[in-house]
C-alpha cells in the first residue's frame, strides 16, 4: 500500500465511477434509439454507428442533441406501462366493462361519483342521492 498513495486511490475510484456512469448512459442511449418511433431506420443506424465508433463523443452529442426527447420518451413509456398495469388490474378484478363478473362495480361507481363531486360537476346533494341509488 506504500506504493499507491491515497490521492492515486481517489483518482482511480473517480475514473472507475465515471467509466461506470458512461456505460450506464451508453446503454440508456442505445435503448432510447430503439424506442424512438419517430427516428427512421437510417437515423437509428447512424446514431448507433456514431456511438460505437466514437463512444465518448457519440454519447455526449446524443445527450446534447436528443436529451429532451429522451426524457419525454421515458415519461411516455412510464405512463403507458402504468395504463397497461391499471387495465390489467381492472380486467383481473372483474369490474364491469372489462369482461368481468361485476364484482366491485358499485365501488367503481362510487369512485366515479366522488370524482365528479370533487371536480364540481355534481353537488353534494346529487352525490348523496346517486350514492344511495348505487348502494341500494
Amino acid at each position: 500500500m506504500d506504493d499507491y498513495p491515497l490521492l492515486n486511490l481517489f483518482w482511480t475510484m473517480l475514473w472507475f465511477f465515471l467509466w461506470i456512469m458512461w456505460l450506464f448512459l451508453l446503454f440508456k442511449i442505445i435503448t432510447d434509439i430503439f424506442r424512438d418511433h419517430e427516428l427512421s431506420g437510417w437515423g437509428k443506424a447512424g446514431w448507433l454507428i456514431f456511438c460505437i465508433l466514437l463512444p465518448y463523443l457519440g454519447v455526449l452529442v446524443y445527450v446534447i442533441a436528443r436529451g429532451k426527447g429522451m426524457s419525454r420518451r421515458d415519461v411516455k413509456q412510464a405512463k403507458d406501462a402504468e395504463a397497461a398495469f391499471q387495465d390489467y388490474i381492472r380486467k383481473t378484478a372483474g369490474t364491469p366493462g372489462a369482461g368481468g363478473t361485476g364484482q366491485g362495480g358499485s365501488a367503481d361507481e362510487l369512485a366515479r361519483l366522488a370524482d365528479l363531486r370533487d371536480r364540481g360537476a355534481i353537488t353534494d346533494e346529487e352525490f348523496e342521492r346517486a350514492k344511495a341509488k348505487v348502494l341500494s
